[in-house]
């Protein structure tokens, strides 16, 4: 049995790994280093961009709930990443350059995986090929699925946080703390009052942009990823009330609560950089040092990466693809990962998942039907392939999976997640081992 992966991002490694497994062959390609997008530097696989934080780990969360079902079915980079944690409270976040480390080396050591560093510039429809590129998909590749799909694509507007060195900050108005007490105290918090707010708001919102290149036609934004700037001119308080919220703090100096706070998360092991939680931006490069060294403790910080924006094209999965997540009219073309529309890191490597799952049993000649919409992974792929004028990525939330009675019922909101969550555990064992049989 053969399959062909093109991407070794979180999608791609995680169905390679799967699928070697299985006993299949297969043919992973990687366009690194030859070819980098805009947005990827390191030459190693599974690379996170955007954030290190792999998000909440609570089996009551949606994020929590995704995880325990990506390890039923049988997940490599879930593993890869307890190797590569980073304090973050409740979060599972990761030092980046470990985690892809780690990934990379399962898959250069298994001898059912052959890696060819190369661009693919067309699509070999004779084996089951898997499109895991990612949404940074660009140049003869994104031609060649625009062949396939009638050129039904979507294209967004995606947002980096920047990062700064521990040794810059002022420790006499940062302090260490998770919210509500949460876990060990793994942020640190830069506290605003009012006024100080109130002039960072100001200058936000005044503050000059970098200009967007290679993109013709009208601008759309991602919501799940929108830039601070973009998000602040929306109202004096929306930032407040978003990733500057300051509820479950308090600051030690005062004894009350910020008026708003922002918070930092370590972004390696070592704990000598962090990253803006929430600070995707879009700024020039002088405007976020300027207006982000108005930020309490970052008065004198030292940025060892500035925010950037890039390009994402995603295919408009409700038209194209199938609930088995291959093309409607091109059934031997998989695709997973975030140019489906799963939005985040782990979202990704669990559409990996699944999709390997699929083309063994394509390989295997059987059906295999899609995981039930009770679970978390069904929700989201029902999600992405239904009919929706307005489609924009989804990532994992509680408000997807399907309500009963029994369930509505229960009024304290962290008791009806854990139902749905342990509903939603239920069926995708069920699902699992009814395909081992």
């Amino acid at each position: 049995m053969q399959c062909k992966i093109i991407g070794a991002g979180l999608a791609g490694c995680e169905a390679a790994l799967w699928l070697a497994d299985a006993g299949v062959q297969v043919d992973l390609y990687e366009q690194k280093p030859g070819k980098f997008s805009p947005a990827h530097k390191s030459e190693g696989f599974a690379e996170l961009i955007c954030s290190n934080s792999l998000k909440a780990e609570r089996p009551d969360s949606a994020s929590g709930l995704l995880k325990l079902e990506m390890r039923a079915m049988g997940s490599h980079l879930l593993p890869a990443a307890e190797t590569a944690r980073v304090a973050a409270g409740g979060a599972l976040a990761v030092d980046r350059d470990v985690f892809s480390a780690a990934v990379t080396n399962q898959v250069e050591r298994h001898p059912n995986i052959t890696i060819h560093r190369e661009e693919v510039t067309a699509l070999d429809e004779s084996v089951p090929v898997l499109v895991a590129s990612g949404p940074l998909t660009e140049g003869a590749l994104a031609e060649a699925i625009a062949a396939l799909t009638g050129n039904h694509r979507l294209s967004f507007y995606d947002a980096v946080a920047p990062i700064v060195t521990a040794e810059s900050l002022d420790y006499d108005k940062v302090f260490a703390a998770s919210r509500y007490g949460r876990g060990e105290a793994d942020y640190l918090n830069c506290p605003f009052n009012k006024e100080e707010y109130e002039a960072f708001h100001a200058a936000l919102i005044a503050a000059e942009r970098a200009p967007l290149h290679d993109f013709d036609g009208d601008l759309t934004v991602y919501e799940g990823c929108m830039p601070i700037e973009v998000m602040a001119a929306r109202g004096a308080d929306t930032i407040r009330f978003g990733p500057l919220r300051p509820v479950g703090l308090r600051d030690p100096r005062t004894g009350h609560r910020p008026w708003a706070n922002v918070q930092l998360r370590a972004e390696n092991t070592a704990r000598t950089l962090y990253n803006l939680v929430g600070f995707q931006t879009n700024l020039k490069w002088g405007e976020q040092k300027r207006v982000f060294s108005m930020i309490p403790g970052l008065e004198h910080a030292e940025f060892v990466r500035y925010g950037v924006m890039h390009r994402n094209t995603f295919l408009e999965s409700p038209r194209v693809l199938t609930a088995r997540q291959y093309l409607k009219e091109h059934p031997n073309v998989f695709f997973a990962g975030q140019i489906t529309g799963f939005e985040g890191y782990m979202e990704s490597a669990a559409s990996g998942l699944l999709a390997a799952r699929q083309i063994l049993a394509r390989l295997q000649g059987r059906e295999l039907p899609p995981p039930p919409p009770e679970t978390m992974c069904g929700a989201l792929l029902q999600y992405i392939t239904t009919p929706n004028k307005d489609f924009q990525p989804m990532g994992a939330n509680m408000g997807i999976l399907p309500r009963t009675p029994e369930i509505d019922a229960i009024r304290d909101k962290r008791e009806r997640y854990a139902a749905l969550s342990e509903t939603a555990q239920r069926a995708m064992q069920a699902w699992v081992e009814e395909d081992v049989q």
